[in-house]
């Protein structure tokens, strides 16, 4: 299957992950860990491909690095992969978000529209995108 390739991480949660994106050293490798202590699995660490099939934008690692994960100060960790999943939600580290209550924003990627949240910068943050996953967003 072919795709873009990115630079980001991507867990998944019940079939919805989530694509994290960041310039380098912004935390996307440490965000993907705490969703996984979560209880998400990974799909890519640091290498994602990335292709729209049927109206829905697809993730998986890049076969070089499948399984897993860099942990600054360990080591690269093994993980089970989750294999090719659905994204449901884009995260960017590298905009701060300002805002208690948030606008919905979407980025368009491969001609896909997505739902996008900026880095809130809270303890939370984790735990937020996973109840994301779970369940949405209220407008």
């Amino acid at each position: 299957m072919s795709g873009d390739i990115l630079h980001a991480s991507a867990v998944a949660l019940n079939g919805a992950a989530v694509c994290i994106t960041g310039g380098s050293g912004s935390g996307k490798s440490g965000l993907a860990l705490q969703l996984m202590g979560y209880g998400a699995q990974l799909v890519a660490d640091d290498g994602c491909r990335i292709w729209a099939q049927d109206g829905a934008l697809w993730v998986d690692a890049v076969d070089t690095i499948q399984g897993r994960i860099e942990a600054r100060g360990i080591g690269i960790l093994n993980a089970a992969a989750a294999g090719p999943t659905r994204l449901a939600l884009w995260v960017d580290l590298d905009q701060t978000e300002p805002h208690r209550l948030p606008p919905q924003r979407e980025k368009v990627c491969l001609g896909v529209s997505l739902p996008i949240v900026h880095n809130a910068q809270t303890q939370h943050f984790a735990a937020s995108i996973l109840q994301y996953l779970r369940a949405g967003r209220n407008a």
